[in-house]
């Protein structure tokens, strides 16, 4: 038909491709891979396949038809259309989506700005001396915006300074001292933008958790739980032994307090009177 495109055979069998990797990938993901290196990349994407893992990286267009497709197969993937977006990669997997939520979040890595990016965060610079020798760079910080001055021959900042906003672009200049300062404002790694695990869709706020945090937090609720069934005497396959110990021991004091004589309170009672009768006999004499 006039004006129709026609689709070279090759890429719509790259396409046939990737919607059945994606239909049958227990997990699938799409990650974000904008500013990675490509030498960097293939390091990733090789660790990652030892690991059961393949990162397959395509044309958004191409992904997106994949995707288009896989979705009349397995409609919860319909959410990851909206994330083919700016450089990405599919990421299919047979790992939990925690973990390897995690697993991207150990690819990055800090790295310097070279100008033009946008500040994730504040960039703040702290007071002090600085490697630099007395000469034109004092200008040149100065003209960024560091509070740049000479004392006693070394050129030191002389107050902290958020230099860049988040959310600001780094300017090139500031980039460059930045640099020079071993200051990197930045990372590189892969990106978890979203992920499908069966029928479930999880957003990058959901799987962005600290599981140390977590960890901690169940070890606390653990030793509360434990403290709170020894306060009530709740028995246990893990309160038994401390209930026990610690009836023995009031039980063991109860029979030191009214003198009940057994085998075990008979020599600490002995004890007992031995320091009341040495008490007796040190006032006795005292007042004579």
């Amino acid at each position: 038909m006039p004006g129709r495109t026609s689709v070279r055979p090759e890429k719509a069998e790259r396409v046939r491709q990737l919607t059945r990797t994606i239909v049958e990938a227990p997990v699938t993901a799409l990650i974000g891979i904008r500013g990675v290196p490509a030498a960097a990349i293939q390091g990733m994407r090789r660790g990652l396949r030892a690991q059961g893992n393949p990162i397959v990286v395509a044309p958004n267009s191409a992904l997106r038809h994949a995707l288009q497709a896989a979705v009349r197969e397995r409609p919860a993937l319909a959410p990851l259309l909206d994330h083919v977006t700016d450089q990405t990669a599919l990421l299919v997997a047979k790992a939990n989506p925690f973990a390897l939520a995690r697993q991207m979040d150990r690819t990055r890595s800090p790295t310097p700005a070279r100008g033009g990016e946008t500040a994730p965060g504040d960039i703040f610079v702290p007071s002090g001396t600085t490697s630099f020798k007395p000469g034109p760079i004092v200008g040149e910080l100065q003209h960024a915006g560091f509070p740049a001055a000479i004392e006693k021959g070394k050129v030191v900042l002389k107050k902290d300074v958020t230099i860049v906003k988040a959310g600001q672009v780094i300017s090139r200049e500031v980039a460059g001292l930045l640099t020079r300062m071993d200051i990197k404002p930045l990372e590189v790694g892969l990106n978890l933008r979203a992920l499908v695990d069966g029928d479930t869709f999880y957003p990058p706020a959901v799987l962005a958790i600290d599981l140390d945090e977590q960890r901690e937090e169940l070890l606390r609720a653990h030793r509360r739980a434990l403290g709170l069934a020894l306060e009530i005497a709740w028995t246990t396959p893990l309160t038994i032994e401390p209930l026990l110990v610690r009836a023995h021991r009031r039980a063991l004091t109860l029979a030191i307090e009214s003198g009940f004589p057994t085998k075990e309170s008979l020599p600490l009672l002995f004890a007992k009177a031995i320091r009341q009768a040495k008490a007796v006999n040190a006032a006795t004499g005292a007042a004579e």
